[in-house]
């Protein structure tokens, strides 16, 4: 089974909204981290949000704060990135990860996803915000 499977991204108009779903196999969701990323042509990666899937502690960027939320699918161990008030800068191919290394990921798991390793990456899906 793959560790994780984004789904979801793809084409709106600036103010709408796009759900990305982030499918993990069981060892890979349980009480492990995930990070969400994205990266737009010509940019570096940056990391948006990180959900601890034990507890919910959650980060997100100041670029996202306040228009994205994540949420935890438990039955189906899966997380979930509801995006709204999108904006053609949301443009980006966005990757979830997991991070299953630490002994401390519920309190690692409150800061940046670039202040540490994830040890599986989906393949990506993409997000396209048109003015």
């Amino acid at each position: 089974q793959v560790p994780v499977v984004e789904s979801g991204g793809g084409s709106v108009q600036t103010g709408g909204s796009l759900r990305l779903s982030c499918a993990a196999s069981e060892d890979t969701y349980n009480a492990n981290c995930i990070g969400w990323f994205r990266q737009a042509p010509g940019k570096q990666r940056e990391g948006i949000a990180n959900i601890y899937t034990g507890g919910g502690t959650t980060y997100y960027a100041d670029s996202v704060k306040g228009r994205f939320t994540m949420a935890l699918d438990n039955a189906n161990n899966t997380v979930y990135l509801q995006m709204n008030s999108l904006k053609p800068d949301d443009t980006a191919m966005y990757y979830c990860a997991a991070a299953l290394r630490y002994v401390d990921l519920p309190s690692r798991c409150a800061f940046s996803p670039t202040t540490f390793e994830y040890d599986y990456w989906g393949q990506g899906t993409q997000v396209t915000v048109s003015s």
